[in-house]
């Protein structure tokens, strides 16, 4: 059992599917009373957006379910991550091998699929909904809420609660 956890969530561009995480799962940790125990962030692969706002489309797709992103700003995944966060989980398998690329060995082990925290959806790759249909932003906003359900009961877990 340890005090407290952190969990940084990783995309390309951390516009869309990063800072949905993100924004999910600060609220279902609020909603689980462990905001104060689990640090959450997001960050990109890509420094492509650095100091942007998550996507519009990414904002109002969560805001329809309650979810606030307008606070949150993209920045890149900094050397110092692997060593602040328990988890860094990648939202595909191409920001997975980068990510891995550039953690030092000794905490590879923290470098995770975020869908392997949603094992019933068969799935193990969040898309990037950028250039798809617009219907995508919903489609990550499911396959994130049963992510990040998975990854409170494995907090649950790991803090003893």
């Amino acid at each position: 059992m340890v005090e407290s956890s952190s969990v940084l969530f990783v995309c390309m561009g951390n516009i869309c599917r990063s800072p949905t995480a993100h924004g999910v799962f600060a609220h279902v940790l609020a909603a689980a009373q462990l905001g104060g125990r689990v640090v959450v962030d997001s960050a990109a692969t890509h420094d492509y957006h650095p100091g942007s706002p998550p996507d519009p489309r990414s904002q109002e797709a969560a805001a329809r379910r309650g979810y606030d992103l307008s606070s949150l700003r993209a920045r890149a995944v900094r050397s110092a991550d692997f060593d602040r966060f328990d988890l860094v989980l990648a939202m595909d398998h191409g920001n997975r091998r980068e990510l891995l690329r550039r953690c030092p060995s000794d905490r590879q082990d923290r470098v995770r699929m975020f869908l392997s925290f949603a094992p019933q959806l068969g799935i193990d790759e969040v898309p990037d909904p950028y250039y798809g249909p617009g219907d995508g932003f919903e489609r990550v906003l499911d396959m994130v809420e049963a992510g990040a359900e998975g990854l409170l009961v494995h907090l649950r877990t790991r803090l003893g609660v």
